[in-house]
């Protein structure tokens, strides 16, 4: 018996970054038509229409219209399309590792406007799927129990640094974070109200270093900024 050559896997670079490039048209024809017209109303042939691709390649791609929301959802939240979840983020773990509390307010409040200023608009329209889709509903309570745990473990690094208030316990300051961060708030005061995103990250900042940072010291975030 002769020795047979084992067949060798053709790799196209060519072809690997076609897809890609049709997969980031894909996702950016999704953002744009959820973001524009709301989820409902958004429809795979649209997309596909709007990606200058077929709809069976958009199904390629991803199985569903709700599949496809929860990708263009954690591209817009991570800023890229790895799949490491935020906790494993190198930016969320120089915050955790931060040993200075007033620092490390600084990081959770400029990390936080960069992000709310990608996820505001997907957060509406994930919103309106949650009233109209079962998948689009587990997607919203999947975000919200996800953010509120990564609000746990930057907590729970202030507090082992020694920077949490005394008066106030890790559950409490989890729920303040959570609420002060939470992207509705960034909705109303930027979007309802008006305010520049620079003008929110200063108030946060300010806002989070007197509600959680022991002892209180009003002003000296600001200070420290000059």
């Amino acid at each position: 018996m002769g020795n047979h050559p084992q067949k060798r896997t053709y790799r196209s670079p060519r072809r690997e970054q076609q897809a890609i490039a049709t997969r980031g048209a894909i996702l950016d024809a999704a953002q744009t038509l959820f973001e524009r017209d709301g989820y409902p109303a958004t429809t795979i042939e649209s997309i596909a229409e709007t990606a200058n691709v077929s709809a069976k390649t958009v199904y390629l791609a991803h199985t569903s219209k709700s599949a496809l929301l929860r990708a263009v959802w954690d591209r817009a939240l991570k800023g890229d399309t790895d799949d490491a979840p935020v906790a494993q983020r190198t930016w969320y773990q120089a915050v955790l590792a931060e040993p200075d509390g007033l620092r490390q307010i600084e990081m959770i409040a400029a990390n936080s406007c960069i992000v709310k200023r990608r996820i505001g608009p997907m957060l509406r329209a994930i919103r309106s799927a949650r009233e109209t889709d079962p998948d689009g509903a587990a997607l919203w309570a999947l975000i919200q129990s996800d953010f509120h745990a990564n609000q746990r473990g930057v907590v729970e690094a202030i507090a082992g640094h020694g920077n949490l208030r005394t008066d106030i316990d890790v559950d409490t300051a989890t729920d303040v974070l959570w609420t002060l961060n939470h992207p509705d708030v960034w909705l109303l005061l930027t979007g309802e109200r008006g305010w520049s995103p620079e003008a929110f990250e200063a108030w946060f900042r300010q806002t989070l270093a007197q509600q959680l940072l022991a002892p209180p010291v009003p002003g000296a975030v600001s200070k420290r900024r000059g």
